[in-house]
């Protein structure tokens, strides 16, 4: 069995309805977003992806990084003009993720909702899926 997954840039959708992007992201964590890209001054994307490891097998990545770094496998997503980038095999695993920010004191920081999840890890940064 052969799996092809192209590159495809997607806008977000307007909040009255059409197709949801495959990762969204909360008021919360878009507005705390934002703060921290204007405090670097540079034109910066959020890089969000899976790597193996963590306490479920595997774990979420995010970093910023200059949008030129971008590779022509990628996936561009533009929400509300906050721009994600994330490679197509993590993509499979993260399709339709919805990533928040709390600034609670305890539990705070940045959380996932990933309907691909079917075990998590108390920690909240790690998860596991079937495919």
């Amino acid at each position: 069995m052969m799996l092809i997954v192209k590159s495809f840039n997607i806008s977000a959708a307007p909040a009255s309805g059409g197709l949801a992007p495959p990762i969204s992201l909360t008021d919360g964590a878009l507005k705390h977003l934002n703060k921290m890209k204007s405090e670097r001054n540079e034109d910066l994307c959020l890089r969000i992806g899976v790597k193996q490891g963590g306490c479920s097998g595997m774990s979420y990545t995010m970093e910023f990084e200059k949008r030129e770094n971008a590779r022509p496998d990628d996936s561009i997503i533009e929400y509300e003009g906050f721009v994600i980038v994330t490679d197509p095999k993590s993509l499979l695993f993260l399709y339709g993720m919805q990533l928040d920010f709390s600034d609670a004191l305890i539990g705070g920081g940045f959380s996932f909702k990933n309907p691909n999840a079917t075990q998590t890890c108390g920690c909240g940064k790690s998860f596991a899926a079937e495919m």
